[in-house]
């Protein structure tokens, strides 16, 4: 029997990762397209790019992880039924659950690895992720100003240096309008450029400014402090609840009156979809095994059994997918962990039952 175990498990095993690389690779490019705006607006290294791309895989797998395994198992199973290597299994007085056996022990292997890179692997890296494109949006990183040429950093935004050591600048010249109603030039011998918690600031010394608004102003300084102010005004916490750590997570769901009621149930939702996402791995396996060999001891054919498992398999992750994104609160939660955990129970009796 374990020279049977462990024939099956390599083969689902070989597949599954197999197929794992290339759906991951796929969408890692995927990825990188989606964000070359970064590399060539930005003027970042492709070195970094590559680096801020890599950070998204963890997540990627995490959505892989259950479509990758129920294909793995499905297609197994059906190569094995084809090849009537089933129908030996079970004449030699095997079980259809003895022969998912294999199948069961790798998914519960895979939903407590799934389960660490939703609870701690995937927030870290997504945190680290923001952080990164925010810096090399926002920051001093990104920066690369050419001297004695314009620099736009923004629509409506451009920027005349003269000289550029690090970030000592010299020979100065602002142009701001993004906000037509108070146009705003600049001219200054030297300046500064720091970073703030909205972005860059810019501190100019010794040079004159103009307004224009409502009246035309003149004025001159020894000291001018400009705020950028070219962070991504529309990045809101409420939308980036994958950055957030399991820990804070938690306590933050524990403190509902904190939050709008749209926040909170996002937060809700990712809490749902750390801890009980993994889960599904088996479920899936259990709805692959279940249809697959329970259809093989039908002596009929058997060529819809993929098409049923599959459309199963959909079904199952609509309704997770459509409760995780409705429940607003720990009730809700419990009562979708139960329902959970009744569905594997009762697939599980199914396969079990002769």
């Amino acid at each position: 029997m374990k020279i049977l175990d462990g024939y099956l498990l390599r083969q689902i095993t070989s597949f599954f990762i197999m197929l794992l690389l290339v759906l991951t690779g796929l969408a890692w490019m995927l990825q990188i397209l989606s964000m070359l705006k970064i590399l060539i607006q930005y003027n970042v290294s492709m070195g970094g790019f590559l680096g801020l791309t890599m950070m998204m895989i963890p997540f990627i797998a995490t959505l892989i992880i259950p479509f990758a395994l129920f294909i793995a198992v499905m297609f197994v199973y059906n190569r094995l039924i084809a090849d009537r290597e089933i129908t030996v299994m079970v004449g030699s007085g095997l079980s259809p659950a003895r022969v998912a056996k294999s199948a069961l022990l790798f998914a519960g292997v895979l939903t407590a690895i799934h389960l660490i890179l939703s609870v701690w692997l995937v927030p870290t890296t997504q945190e680290r992720f923001y952080k990164k494109q925010w810096e090399m949006r926002y920051g001093l990183a990104h920066l690369a100003l050419q001297e004695a040429s314009f620099n736009e950093l923004a629509d409506n935004l451009v920027v005349f240096v003269n000289k550029v050591n690090n970030m000592d600048i010299s020979g100065l010249m602002l142009f701001d309008n993004r906000n037509s109603k108070n146009q705003l030039i600049a001219l200054a011998e030297k300046g500064k450029l720091i970073s703030t918690s909205r972005g860059m600031s810019i501190i100019m010394a010794n040079g004159s400014v103009q307004s224009l608004g409502d009246s035309f102003v003149v004025g001159t300084f020894d000291s001018f402090d400009m705020d950028m102010n070219i962070s991504d005004k529309q990045v809101k916490f409420s939308f980036k609840t994958r950055r957030i750590s399991t820990a804070q997570l938690i306590s933050a769901v524990r403190n509902k009156d904190n939050f709008k009621v749209s926040e909170y149930k996002l937060l809700v939702s990712e809490l749902a979809n750390r801890f009980l996402m993994p889960f599904m791995d088996i479920i899936f396996v259990l709805i692959a095994a279940l249809v697959m060999l329970k259809a093989s001891l039908l002596r009929r054919r058997i060529s819809f059994s993929p098409l049923v498992a599959t459309a199963s398999m959909g079904v199952a992750m609509g309704l997770f997918m459509t409760f995780s994104g409705i429940i607003g609160s720990l009730f809700g939660l419990t009562v979708l962990a139960g329902v959970e955990f009744i569905v594997i129970g009762v697939l599980t009796l199914m396969l079990f039952k002769k």
